[in-house]
């Protein structure tokens, strides 16, 4: 399990406000660390990788589903895609702990709750499919951290799309409330068995 200490959630009041993050500010972070990712986010990155001829796999996994914002899309777009959740918000099959789970897929893609952040990446690359792809999106700082930096020498993305534009994700999926961010979000893209240097690439 990832060191908690390594990424200390904390009073997001304090933390928040010190960066004028004014979708935080006067909240704790949310109990099941339910913040839900802005669709917009997945569409402008699904034209992106298309863009670049980028292909995901027909079948999808999203291990944290929430309330289906990001399942919603990719099914919009054709993928079969399979939902789960730890936590019932009303979306996809709920009970299922991702990080105990055997859940096999071609390709893992989700918003992972920032606490089990690279917990969730570790195990979608052990339960991924030979070949497949792990697609995560997370606030830029994941590239820091001195245990995030020897996983990344064992295990580096292929790809990281960077968005130009801040995307929102909204604390338990109310975007009317929280409606801007000052968080810089990443989509990293693992291939398994891929090794060498990542090429970054940007969202306008």
């Amino acid at each position: 399990m990832e060191n908690k200490n390594q990424d200390w959630i904390g009073n997001g009041k304090s933390v928040f406000r010190a960066i004028a993050a004014s979708n935080h500010s006067n909240y704790e972070r949310e109990p099941t660390d339910f913040y839900a990712t802005d669709p917009k986010a997945l569409e402008i990155f699904l034209a992106a990788i298309k863009r670049d001829g980028f292909i995901l796999p027909h079948k999808i996994c999203e291990p944290a589903c929430g309330m289906g914002h990001l399942s919603k899309v990719l099914k919009k777009h054709g993928y079969d895609v399979q939902s789960y959740d730890l936590h019932d918000h009303g979306y996809g099959k709920t009970g299922i702990d991702f990080l105990t789970s055997d859940v096999k897929s071609k390709c893992f893609l989700t918003n992972p709750p920032y606490k089990y952040a690279l917990s969730f990446v570790k195990k979608a690359l052990e339960n991924v499919l030979p070949g497949g792809y792990v697609i995560m999106f997370l606030k830029i700082q994941f590239l820091e951290g001195k245990e995030r930096f020897n996983f990344f020498q064992k295990s580096p993305p292929k790809f990281v799309y960077v968005n130009a534009s801040r995307q929102n994700c909204a604390r338990n999926a109310d975007f009317d409330e929280f409606s801007s961010s000052a968080v810089c979000y990443a989509w990293f893209i693992w291939q398994k068995g891929f090794s060498g240097e990542p090429i970054i690439r940007w969202i306008p």
